[in-house]
C-alpha cells in the first residue's frame, strides 16, 4: 500500500471512530442511528477506501460498543461483506448514483447480520430487530448520497489514492 493511501485510510478509520463516538448513545442498539456509516459510500468512489472503513468499524466497536467481542466480530463482518458486494457491483456498474443506492440497500438488507448478532447476544426479536436496524441504516445512508456526493465534487474522492 502506497504511503497516501495508507495516511488516507488512517484519516478515514480515525474519522469513522470519532463521528462514532460522538453518536455512541444512538449507534448502538437495535436501532442503530451510526452517523459514521456515511463514510462506507466512500468506497463507491474508490474501492481503496475498503481498508479505512473496516479499521474504522472495528475500532469504533473495540472502543465504544457495551457488547465488544460481538460487534468487532458481527459488526466487522457485517461491513466487510457489504462493502465487499459494493465493490463487486462496481465492476459492473459505473452510475454513481445507482452505485450509491445500491450500497444503502446492500448494507440495509444485510443488517440481518446485526440482527443475529442481537439475537445471539441479547435475545432480541430477530424479525424486529433486522427492521430497525436495517430502517435506521437507510435513513443514514440515504441522508449520506446528497453529503458524499457535495463532499466529492470538492474534494474528489476517486482521485484520492
Amino acid at each position: 500500500m502506497k504511503n497516501r493511501s495508507l495516511v488516507a485510510n488512517a484519516m478515514l478509520a480515525a474519522l469513522y471512530v470519532a463521528v462514532s463516538g460522538l453518536i455512541a448513545p444512538f449507534g448502538f442498539t437495535n436501532v442503530q442511528f451510526r452517523v459514521s456509516e456515511i463514510f462506507n459510500h466512500l468506497v463507491v468512489f474508490n474501492k481503496k477506501f475498503f481498508f479505512g472503513i473496516i479499521t474504522g468499524v472495528f475500532i469504533a466497536n473495540l472502543l465504544f460498543s457495551p457488547m465488544r467481542l460481538y460487534d468487532i466480530i458481527f459488526g466487522t463482518f457485517h461491513s466487510a461483506v457489504s462493502l465487499g458486494l459494493v465493490i463487486l457491483l462496481g465492476r459492473y456498474i459505473k452510475n454513481v448514483m445507482v452505485l450509491l443506492v445500491a450500497n444503502t440497500f446492500i448494507f440495509s438488507f444485510n443488517m440481518f447480520i446485526i440482527a443475529f448478532e442481537l439475537y445471539v447476544a441479547l435475545d432480541l426479536p430477530f424479525m424486529f430487530s433486522w427492521y430497525t436496524a436495517a430502517i435506521g441504516e437507510v435513513v443514514v445512508l440515504a441522508i449520506g448520497i446528497p453529503i458524499i456526493l457535495a463532499l466529492n465534487k470538492q474534494v474528489h474522492f476517486d482521485k484520492l489514492l
